[in-house]
């Protein structure tokens, strides 16, 4: 019976597996039929192993067998997509790890160039605090000129304070 019931049905495997899933299928039929046998003679309660119940076996397992290939079929799509995808990513990593060492040449040239440029304002850095040194002594020394022509002004002024009123005697002495 279930080779007939399973001949047409689609199980991916060989003939020869096929074969033995339909001989299991009887085999579990007649254990059936006998521990039928082994309760009635035990509680003394009649079951029986009827035709339906078997094609009801046989439909159980064509149930349960589709919905594990469709489930195992899906686990596969998904193991191919996945695959699929760090395939893609090993050629992206590949492909960035290919730019990456042009990268880092390209940065080594950057960096050289980076500390000619520090190494040039460093120096014009140091020229310009000289030059600034120079200047400031310039502008204390004149500073210090300003300050003595300051003092000396005041003393001037002062003196000439002093002697105006001899100044201006004199002036009024003449006509």
């Amino acid at each position: 019976v279930a080779q007939h019931f399973l001949v047409s049905y689609h199980i991916e495997c060989t003939d020869e597996v096929k074969q033995s899933v339909v001989n299991t299928m009887g085999t579990f039929q007649d254990i059936v039929a006998e521990k039928c046998v082994e309760y009635f003679e035990r509680y003394r309660r009649r079951t029986f192993v009827t035709p339906k119940s078997y094609l009801s076996f046989i439909r159980g397992y064509k149930a349960i067998y589709k919905e594990k290939f469709v489930n195992v079929g899906s686990l596969s799509e998904r193991m191919k997509t996945g695959l699929a995808k760090l395939m893609e990513a090993e050629v992206s990593v590949n492909q960035l790890s290919k730019e990456l060492v042009v990268k880092e040449k390209d940065l080594v040239v950057a960096s050289k160039k980076a500390d000619e440029v520090l190494l040039e304002v460093t120096m014009k850095a140091q020229a310009a605090e000289k030059v600034k040194m120079q200047v400031q002594k310039v502008k204390d020394k004149a500073q210090a000129i300003v300050d003595d022509i300051a003092i000396d002004k005041a003393a001037a002024e002062e003196k000439l304070e002093a002697a105006r009123p001899a100044l201006e005697e004199a002036e009024a002495a003449l006509q």
